[in-house]
């Protein structure tokens, strides 16, 4: 056997077990191997596939993450229309359905599901591979989110059974531990946080960039055949058994119903268990079983005749704004949160919700002594949605002018929302300044990861980033787990720090806006520290590559006293406070390049890299000011862009080319 054969058998296998375990983890809620293992097996796979890419299968694991897919979605037409569902709000309404129904067919039975609250997609199937993903949109046209849909894990690549065809429905949605987790990030970094599950999974899954859509965790509940060849259910429920035993994920659970009153005690059973689902439904769906009778009554001309939706009513709850709570998160913005009388709400007891922003209480009007209406967003965040009575005489609630963790003065950036400290001393920020300060992209100290900064914490080690320059080696040594070994080897890697250059240093700063690209520039602007420190935000705007915003939080923080005082305790340690990285080659003096689409040669890090060292700079979009696109594979909008605006395009062999002469092109 060949080599190339060898490869290809390999790789067979490789997807079937991945394919395999996904669907034991994903469909049936079972773990074979440990994440490690499997992640293993993927590396594996995607070193043969980089190695071999003509022998890439289309139902591959490793697909699931995909490039650059800056592009325009393409329009998909619907060869079945994706009807939307007619609401019922009462019982009476769902009896008006029933009968409705039973004039043309006494005898017609139903089946019950969840309504899932996410976004509507259709998934196309060709010999059991997934080949085509698109929205609802209006129901007849959508658009092709193919590439983002590879990323949802729960979507089989491939069948456990080749039909020749088949077109399935699904709803799109965000668990709530995976909502919260985001949300949470959103507010940590000063961001407008998604409002509810639905929001965050609609917006993630139209997102450009594939990796983007991946990082959302995802989820799919399948609940609806709208084309198939080489399989003929009679009924809805016949149907989601066949899609459970295709692999699909299908909604948590479906019951048949042989009349309205057996409906209606599913829909009450299923409005009880809907605080402890984990997931965000808006209704439940009461759909005709009989695929005959279906087609019988038809559709009128916005819904189809044969199913109904009822939505379960909003539940609010008036209660007593108490008081306000302000903390301060690892990024130094202020959240307050209100604290009321609690009341129990979707199931459980609540006693506190998230006011977001000045601007947010404001709206509201919210005074402390107000009685307020609170629901929970989503099912899962609770809000306080209204102001029902005012307290008499209360002015609107307003948030400190001082940081409540170190009382250093907050400043609100311009078209921004958040208020924040930029204190580089304030202790609610301590943890995750020092993290970001010895990471690899920053000040690079080989060793001290988050655990071990946590540890040193915690045992009064660390105070400031300063701290890091004088950490004592026996007390290292002491510390269990270590040794004097791996003291050694710290220190070793604390010492060769210093030596970095002034851009690792501004980059590890953790400036507010201000990340490895703004730093180089700073420092081959300013050359060493104390030019930048003293530069005012008008001489720092006149950077090429700066904008107001960045230059504003630079001299924002370079203001503060606190700043300062850090800087010259590095320097007394020995810290390099000047620019080393030198341009001796200057090529691309004055150039501006984009990199799209897939490149084999370097990872994008690597060519940026590059184009720094001999003098360019590289930009995330296409305009008249950029000198060279460089387009890999699969090439997008940005490359549509250069070509409409007359920029110069090039390949990656001409990009190599470049590099490898001396003398700009």
């Amino acid at each position: 056997m060949s080599e190339h054969e060898k490869a290809r058998a390999r790789i067979d296998a490789l997807c079937e077990k991945l394919n395999y375990y996904s669907y034991r983890y994903y469909v049936e809620n079972e773990s074979e191997i440990s994440d490690y293992e499997y992640d293993m097996l993927q590396r594996e796979l995607l070193a043969l596939e980089e190695t071999y890419p003509e022998l890439v299968r289309p139902d591959s694991p490793t697909r699931r993450v995909g490039g650059e897919a800056d592009r325009l979605f393409t329009p998909v037409t619907h060869a079945v229309p994706m009807e939307s569902l007619q609401d019922a709000f009462s019982y009476e309404e769902l009896g008006d359905f029933d009968r409705r129904v039973r004039e043309r067919f006494p005898g017609a039975s139903y089946v019950v599901e969840p309504k899932i609250d996410g976004l509507s997609v259709s998934l196309e199937y060709e010999n059991g591979v997934f080949t085509r993903g698109s929205t609802r949109g209006d129901g007849v046209t959508g658009e092709d989110i193919t590439a983002n849909l590879k990323t949802v894990r729960s979507i089989p690549m491939r069948l456990r059974r080749a039909l020749p065809f088949i077109e399935v429905r699904g709803e799109v949605y965000m668990k709530h531990s995976v909502f919260l987790e985001l949300r949470a990030g959103q507010e940590e970094r000063g961001e407008a946080p998604f409002k509810n599950p639905r929001n965050a999974a609609s917006g993630s899954l139209r997102q450009k960039d594939p990796a983007v859509t991946a990082a959302r965790k995802l989820d799919i509940f399948v609940f609806n055949i709208q084309r198939i060849e080489g399989a003929s259910p009679a009924g809805h429920k016949e149907s989601l058994d066949l899609l459970k035993e295709l692999g699909f994920v299908t909604v948590p659970f479906y019951t048949p119903c042989p009349d309205l009153s057996a409906a209606l005690a599913e829909i009450e059973r299923i409005g009880r268990e809907r605080p402890t689902l984990g997931f965000d439904i808006d209704g439940a769906v009461i759909k005709t079983d009989d695929f005959s009778m279906r087609r019988a009554l038809g559709s009128t001309a916005k819904f189809p005749r044969w199913a109904v939706a009822y939505k379960y009513p909003p539940e609010e709850k008036r209660t007593v704004l108490r008081d306000v709570e302000v903390s301060v998160g690892r990024t130094g913005v202020l959240t307050p949160t209100a604290v009321f009388d609690p009341v129990l709400l979707a199931g459980s007891t609540v006693s506190r919700a998230s006011l977001h922003n000045q601007d947010y209480i404001n709206e509201k009007g919210l005074s402390i002594g107000d009685t307020v209406l609170v629901r929970k967003a989503g099912d899962v965040i609770p809000e306080v949605a209204a102001v029902a009575e005012h307290a008499p005489g209360a002015p609107v609630y307003t948030l400190p002018e001082v940081c409540p963790s170190c009382g250093a003065p907050v400043y609100r950036e311009k078209d921004a929302a958040a208020l924040r400290c930029v204190n580089p001393d304030c202790p609610a920020q301590l943890l995750r300044n020092l993290i970001h300060f010895c990471s690899r992209d920053a000040m690079d100290i080989d060793g001290l990861g988050e655990a071990l900064i946590e540890t040193f914490v915690r045992e009064g080690m660390l105070r400031d980033a300063a701290d890091v320059y004088s950490l004592d080696g026996e007390r290292i040594a002491a510390l269990e787990g270590l040794g004097k070994k791996s003291a050694e080897n710290l220190l070793a890697a604390v010492e060769r720090s210093k030596a970095n250059d002034l851009s690792r240093l501004l980059y590890a700063l953790g400036i507010q806006h201000i990340g490895q690209k703004a730093a180089k520039l700073l420092a081959a602007r300013f050359g060493d520290m104390d030019a930048v420190m003293n530069a005012d935000a008008e001489t720092l705007g006149a950077v090429d590559g700066f904008g107001t915003v960045m230059a504003e939080s630079v001299a924002a923080y370079f203001r503060l006293p606190q700043s300062r005082a850090l800087i010259e305790r590095l320097k007394a340690r020995g810290v390099n406070m000047k620019r080393t990285e030198t341009v001796e080659d200057r090529r691309f003096a004055g150039m501006t390049f984009v990199l799209t689409g897939a490149l084999e040669r370097f990872t994008r890090e690597e060519a940026s890299a590059l184009i720094e060292r001999f003098g360019g700079k590289t930009a995330s979009s296409v305009s008249k000011k950029t000198s060279v696109v460089v387009a890999g594979e699969n090439a997008g909008s940005k490359l549509k862009k250069a070509n409409d605006l007359g920029v110069r395009v090039i390949d990656e062999e001409a990009f190599a080319e470049m590099l490898s002469t001396q003398e700009s092109v």
